[in-house]
């Protein structure tokens, strides 16, 4: 007892102590508790110790664990944002210095530039000071050359007109050599003198006494060959001989007119020596030798001979240029442009011509301004003329495509005289002070054939470039031009005969040089072509064909000696190598196996042999596979730059068959021929069969344009031909080519066919220009909304769609709206994705409610608005409408009430019964027929019951009252009937919808359909309206909507025997099984939980109400935040409801109840044709019988009555027995139809089988027993009850 009790009191320190230390854990230590739990453990017992100890101890750890959790937590978290810290900080540094550099390199940028204007600058200044330097120097050379030669000038005039005065006396001349031999030497000279004999002949004639030689010396003066540079020593040595002998002057003046009045004769004088002449005579006569009178009409007489010979041709413009240029400042008084503005921009001073008076000079200045005059009229014809020359090569190039050399070399001459013309008119018009003429420039060469070609040189690369260039995409650029480089990969031993081939290489080129021009120079009578293009028919054969089939048949003899050489050589493994590489080529169907190929030839097989049996085997690829054609041009194209034989032996046999079908013209292997022309036109792609030989291939087809070669030029336009017509070297030959090709289409009458050829070929290579869409620019959101709906949307990712229609922001106005509009532009989605929009819809409503109220009016609208409008253009949106309104009825987003005033509208809005014409529904407009079909076929199928199907039933009358009015409109006769397109429309509609229902066969039977129905209804509401005291005037469309009230109301009518007959009418419906019950009742609850047809009615409540109010002149409704809050809570009141309801088990009575077999038995003796199942004739009589049960007491009591088939009860009771039996009917057909095609099978199953093996004789083939079939068809008429086999 005393141990217990000390374990018990030592105990409470021990606790007390654990909670101390639970309490101060934040503070002690893990070692001092273990200290404080050692002591306090000695004073417990052992067991009491031990389990206190490892209590602590697990506390403990514990609190250390949670201690230490939360310290790395911290930790952790501390690193994360000292992490996020320093991330943050290196990012801002890093976005600093990225904008520092940004900032910097900008600012180097703009130094840069800044740098370059300003050294543009400077260079600009430096070009502009050095070229006024250069124009200054040239001023003052001028300056001073002209001061110069006036100086020289006037101081040899001066000394010859006083050389009287100091000629010497006879004893002078008797102190000169007078020796024969030194005189006549002399003379001898002056025939050949030039500028730097002027010192000798000086010293010569100072030293010689030349009396008795003054004649032989004028003649000497006068014949000299002298240049322009020798007239100035030919004048020094004149005014020597003048100087000393008197008689000098006038000899050498009559010796002048002699020799002028000889050249007078001359047909073709020499324009260097008149040059030469003028100008002696010139500066004789301003020297002074001659006297002015002489001088000048000497002068003034050459001049103007010359210039009255040549107003035409202008021959001798350099003798005038040359006279003004050296002698006209002094006999004209011309003052040169350059010299006027040299004098007014550096202010120089030039000499002024005193030497002859201004009245002397007047008459040469008229003569040169004349001659000018002509000169720029000259200018103006020729600039005129080469105008049109040029003209007339353009219009060459563009029908030809080539000019002759003859044409060519024509227009080089001329151009080359014009420019000569152009600069010896610019240079005689500076010299005289004049003005250039204005020269216009013709640009109706632009204006007809654009900018761009080169009519000189059509070739050069970049003048022609259509949009797109020439391939059709960037793979077929790649495939035709990026080839495997082989010399890159193969060594160069491999293809060492390709080196020998090469060296004859530039002969063969040379060669077709020589061709070419020859080719050219066929083409003399372009002019004549211009006008009336025609095609000559040119074979075409190389020249020397017999030398070329001697050397190919040589060549061919050698070349199989050396394959049998190199076969016995090399054996038999290589051959059987080669075999299967060829048999390999048909399987090489892309860019990697034929370039794969290619290098294994390359590498294993490349020997002569080899490579004529690959060209062999290309050759003679099958006819059917066109396909394998580009591919063997890739790969001739790949070995061309290592073994070139190949393409050229492959182009020659190409050549030559195509030959053969041309001269052989049979209309035969039309699929070989096509095959060759292909493999043609696909090498010319490759460059390997020139373009050249192409189009005269082409030409050779157009010049017998008929039958295989119609196909046959085709089909080479259509494989090569955008190639030809896009490159700038061929382009104007192709599209002449092309041009006559249309125009022998027309000229010719071809069959359908080949017209579709030509013209086919013909836009594949010249396309029709097309104008540029611009692209309206979107926002990226929009974009992305249209693509999902216009490009994304289908049946499989309708879900997918939804999920991201779900994640737009709906909050911002705009994109709903956007998205609204999208849904309403059904037209741009595809038709046969119309119902998925209605199903994204009908998904989307859920979260997005007001999205389906905004669609649906807006299709709605833009039906109505298609009506109004009536333009053919809006015909197919309006049939996407049409489409998309009855997909919203089958996804119940609308309701058929919606679908029926539609219906009503398409044939009753705008249409005037009378058969005046309307605006909005022509007579012979048959548009809204479609609508109507189409809305049909797209929802019709879903009205086969209830309300909705006595609606359509009602519906198809009036539309076939609308039809037969359609169709009996004076506007379809016997040549223009009623389109049978639509007739088969309807009556594919109505099959579909009534298969049973009787059509009407004329507008006056339909007309009567429709007066019996409004009729029928009009008693029945005249019924019902007596019994409940109103009256009312209906129209068609209101009694419609009346019937249709009626009928879809329960339990509101306002009298107990309405109530009673519609309660017999629920029960006759009741009666037809409990899936149709249990389908109405589903399709009234769903009806009822949808938000569009509760807003919809109440819409319609709404509108009814105001017009009643409206016209009562009541009070007017205003809405208020009040009313719409009452609304939505008595919205969300009832569809709580509705929910709860619909989860509830409905008990469904036994309201129709069998008649007992006795009653029926007593009603068939007693005469009765008609009971309550309606078994009799119902169509007798216009009653039927129903018998009423009643109980009195424990006994059955039956009576009779007779009902009105003109009563809902009977009508519909009658309506369920016609189905019923066609049900039945259609059941034992398709049952019938299965027994009978069974039968067929098996009997065709069991006569393939006798027919596969021989059957045995049968010794008693009559009496084989008849064919039962193993399964046993089941008795149709046993199973219906019905009296025989309906077939």
């Amino acid at each position: 007892m005393t141990d217990v009790c000390f374990a018990t009191v030592s105990s409470m320190p021990a606790e007390r102590k654990r909670s101390v230390n639970m309490d101060e854990k934040d503070v002690c230590s893990f070692s001092n508790k273990e200290k404080e739990k050692d002591r306090d453990g000695e004073r417990r017992p052992a067991s009491a110790r031990d389990k206190a100890k490892d209590e602590a101890k697990m506390s403990g750890k514990k609190e250390g664990g949670k201690e230490e959790k939360r310290k790395r937590l911290e930790e952790e978290k501390k690193k994360k944002e000292e992490k996020e810290r320093r991330k943050k900080e290196e990012e801002k540094q890093k976005a600093e210095e990225e904008q520092k550099k940004k900032e910097e390199e900008e600012k180097r940028q703009q130094e840069e530039q800044e740098r370059k204007l300003q050294e543009e600058e400077a260079k600009r200044q430096r070009e502009e000071e050095a070229a006024l330097l250069k124009e200054k120097e040239e001023g003052h050379q001028l300056h001073q050359e002209a001061w110069e030669r006036h100086q020289c000038r006037k101081e040899l005039r001066s000394k010859n007109q006083n050389a009287h005065e100091g000629r010497p006396e006879e004893a002078f001349f008797s102190r000169l050599d007078s020796s024969l031999k030194k005189n006549t030497a002399f003379v001898k000279k002056l025939r050949t003198l030039t500028e730097q004999q002027r010192d000798s002949l000086s010293n010569d004639f100072a030293s010689l006494n030349l009396s008795k030689y003054i004649g032989e010396a004028v003649s000497s003066v006068v014949e000299a060959k002298l240049k322009i540079s020798d007239v100035g020593c030919a004048v020094h040595l004149c005014s020597l001989f003048h100087q000393r002998y008197a008689e000098f002057a006038p000899l050498l003046l009559q010796a002048w007119k002699k020799h002028f009045e000889a050249r007078k004769e001359d047909k073709a004088p020499n324009v260097s020596k008149l040059r030469t002449d003028l100008r002696f005579i010139a500066e004789l006569t301003i020297v002074g030798l001659f006297t002015d009178k002489e001088g000048l009409s000497l002068i003034y007489e050459q001049l103007k001979n010359i210039i009255s010979t040549d107003r035409e041709t202008h021959t001798h413009v350099s003798v005038v240029i040359s006279f003004c240029k050296h002698c006209g400042d002094d006999i004209a008084g011309l003052v040169p442009r350059k010299v006027k503005l040299a004098a007014d921009k550096f202010g120089l001073s030039f000499p002024p011509s005193e030497i002859i008076s201004t009245e002397k000079q007047q008459p040469f200045q008229n003569l040169l301004r004349e001659y000018f005059t002509s000169l720029t009229k000259h200018l103006k014809k020729d600039h005129r003329e080469l105008q049109n020359i040029e003209r007339q090569n353009r219009r060459i190039l563009h029908s030809k495509g080539e000019l002759s050399e003859d044409r060519h070399k024509q227009y080089e001459e001329f151009a080359t005289s014009y420019q000569k013309l152009l600069a010896n008119t610019q240079s005689l018009a500076d010299l005289l002070d004049e003005n250039m003429p204005e020269l216009p420039q013709d640009k109706t060469v632009q204006e007809e054939h654009g900018p761009g070609i080169d009519i000189f040189t059509p070739g050069k690369p970049g003048e022609y470039d259509l949009e797109g260039g020439i391939w059709e995409d960037e793979d077929a650029r790649n495939f035709y031009e990026n080839l495997v480089d082989l010399k890159a990969f193969v060594p160069a031993i491999l293809f060492k005969d390709n080196e020998k081939s090469g060296q004859g290489k530039d002969k063969d080129d040379a060669k077709d040089g020589k061709e070419g021009k020859d080719t050219a120079s066929t083409t003399e009578e372009l002019e004549l072509e211009l006008e009336a293009l025609e095609i000559t028919d040119e074979p075409l054969e190389l020249e020397g064909a017999d030398e070329a089939e001697n050397e190919e048949l040589a060549k061919k003899l050698l070349d199989e000696q050396e394959q049998e050489d190199e076969e016995a050589n090399t054996g038999s493994h290589l051959k059987l190598i080669v075999d299967a590489f060829i048999q390999q080529l048909p399987n090489c169907v892309n860019r990697d196996l034929i370039d794969k190929a290619a290098m294994d030839f390359c590498m294993n097989m490349n020997t002569k042999s080899n490579r004529r049996k690959l060209v062999r085997a290309l050759f003679t690829v099958p006819r059917q596979r066109l396909d394998l054609l580009p591919f063997y041009s890739r790969l001739v194209a790949t070995l061309h730059p290592c073994m070139s034989d190949v393409a050229e032996d492959l182009c020659s046999m190409l050549k030559g068959d195509f030959r053969f079908h041309i001269r052989k013209k049979d209309q035969i292997n039309i699929e070989t021929k096509n095959k060759t022309v292909r493999f043609i036109g696909e090498l010319a792609k490759f460059k390997m069969f020139s373009k050249t030989d192409t189009l005269h291939c082409l030409k050779m087809l157009l010049s017998d344009f008929t039958h295989h070669h119609i196909e046959m030029a085709c089909t080479l336009l259509e494989t090569c031909g955008r190639f030809l017509f896009r490159s700038p070297d061929s382009h104007l030959r192709t599209s002449v080519l092309l041009e006559q090709m249309m125009r022998k289409k027309q000229a010719q009458h071809l069959d359908a066919r080949y017209v579709t050829m030509v013209e086919n070929a013909y836009y594949y290579c010249n396309p029709p220009p097309m104008e540029k869409t611009v692209k309206k620019k979107r926002p990226p959101l929009q974009e992305y909304i249209r693509k999902l709906l216009y490009k994304d949307l289908s049946k499989v990712t309708t879900e997918k769609v939804l999920r991201q229609m779900r994640k737009l922001p709906w909050q911002d106005p705009e994109v709903k709206s956007y998205l609204i509009c999208c849904m309403v532009n059904i037209w741009n989605v595809k038709y046969n994705s119309i119902h998925c929009v209605a199903n994204l819809l009908a998904g989307l409503v859920a979260y997005q409610e007001d999205v389906g109220i905004h669609v649906v009016d807006g299709v709605l609208e833009d039906i109505r608005l298609g009506m109004e409008v009536n333009q053919p253009k809006f015909n197919q949106r309006r049939i996407s409408s049409a489409k998309f309104l009855g997909e919203l009825y089958n996804y119940r987003m609308v309701e058929s009430a919606v679908i029926f005033r539609t219906l009503f509208s398409f044939i009753s809005f705008g249409v005037n019964q009378d058969g005046s014409p309307s605006p909005l529904d022509p007579p012979e407009h048959l548009f809204r027929l479609r609508m109507v079909c189409t809305l049909l076929d797209t929802c019709g199928q879903y009205f086969d019951r209830g309300s909705s199907k006595r609606k359509l039933d009602c519906f198809l009358i009036y539309f076939q009252r609308y039809i037969w009015w359609k169709k009996s409109i004076d506007v379809w006769t016997k040549d223009h009937p009623f389109p049978i397109d639509i007739d088969y429309m309807i009556s594919d509609t109505l099959e579909l919808l009534r298969p049973k229902m009787r059509l009407s066969c004329s507008l006056d039977e339909a007309t009567k359909q429709v007066a019996d129905l409004e009729r029928e209804v009009l008693v029945k509401l005249g019924m019902a309206m007596g019994k409940d005291g109103r009256s009312s005037a209906m129209s068609e469309g209101d009694g419609l909507d009346e019937e249709d009230d009626d009928d879809d109301e329960e339990g509101g009518a306002d009298t107990e025997e309405q109530s009673g007959n519609e309660s017999e009418m629920n029960e006759q419906e009741e009666d037809d099984g409990s899936e149709n019950e249990e389908e109405e009742r589903e399709e009234e609850e769903e009806e009822n939980t949808d938000y569009l047809t509760d807003s919809n009615k109440e819409n319609e409540t709404d509108e009814e109400n105001n017009e009643v109010t409206i016209r009562g002149g009541g009070l007017k409704h205003v809405a208020c935040a009040e009313d719409e809050d009452f609304i939505q809570a008595l919205d969300k009141m009832m569809l709580e409801n509705l929910q709860q309801r619909s989860g509830e088990a409905v008990k469904v009575h036994q309201l129709d109840v069998a008649i007992p077999l006795q009653l029926k038995s007593q009603l068939k003796k007693g005469g009765s044709g008609q009971t309550c199942i309606g078994e009799g004739d119902s169509d007798i009589s216009d009653t039927m019988q129903f018998v009423m049960l009643t109980r009195k007491g424990n006994k059955q009591q039956y009576k009779i009555l007779n009902v009105p088939l003109s009563s809902h009860l009977a009508a519909n009771h009658f309506n369920q027995q016609q189905a019923e039996q066609e049900e039945r009917m259609r059941m034992k057909k398709l049952t019938l139809d299965i027994n009978e095609r069974q039968e067929q099978e098996d009997y065709q199953e069991m006569m393939q089988s006798l027919a596969q093996r021989p059957a045995p004789a049968n010794t008693n083939r009559e009496r084989r027993p008849r064919y039962q079939h193993p399964k046993g068809a089941p008795n149709a008429d046993l199973i219906f009850k019905t009296g025989g086999r309906r077939r």
